[in-house]
């Protein structure tokens, strides 16, 4: 099955596939918790959203709890905390798991492709992130310490999105 035809509930409850979450656009997909000493980078995931959303660009936030219990939230917390700490925009999913038996059907492939150093497999913990084109292919990932507006991610997704139109 295709990355994008992948089923996954909004935060919200409601069905959804990745492509619908994505709109079909590129996105950076990004396992995320409220509890984590880098849920800061919330703030910078917002700003890349905004940054990028008018050259159809989307950030997806897909919360879970496999690190050390640090997304413990339902999904309403979830949903309010990050609205109201970090003004998120962004669209998020249920709450998943990345890893192990449990590991959503998102992640099966996702694991598959190395990160900056060739790392493959686990996720390693909250805040790992894959950067998708508009068709749902796979072309980085970075580890969960790489922020997300370094230039490193930055220069991928001008490269996925192609020149602007100003």
């Amino acid at each position: 099955m295709a990355l994008l035809d992948t089923p996954i509930a909004r935060l919200d409850g409601t069905p959804a596939t990745v492509g619908e979450i994505t709109g079909g656009r590129p996105a950076l997909l990004v396992n995320v918790a409220s509890k984590c000493g880098l849920t800061p980078q919330y703030t910078a995931l917002e700003e890349v959203h905004e940054r990028y959303a008018g050259r159809g660009f989307t950030v997806v936030g897909l919360p879970c709890n496999q690190f050390g219990g640090q997304e413990p939230g339902s999904s309403e917390e979830i949903a309010e905390f990050c609205s109201a700490t970090y003004g998120v925009t962004f669209p998020m999913t249920e709450k998943i798991e990345v890893n192990g038996g449990g590991r959503h059907p998102v992640y099966a492939d996702l694991v598959d492709v190395p990160d900056e150093q060739g790392r493959t497999g686990d996720i390693a913990w909250n805040f790992e992130k894959f950067l998708l084109d508009g068709d749902g292919k796979v072309v980085a990932r970075w580890n969960p310490s790489v922020v997300p507006d370094d230039p490193r991610i930055t220069e991928a997704i001008e490269r996925v999105l192609g020149p602007a139109n100003d």
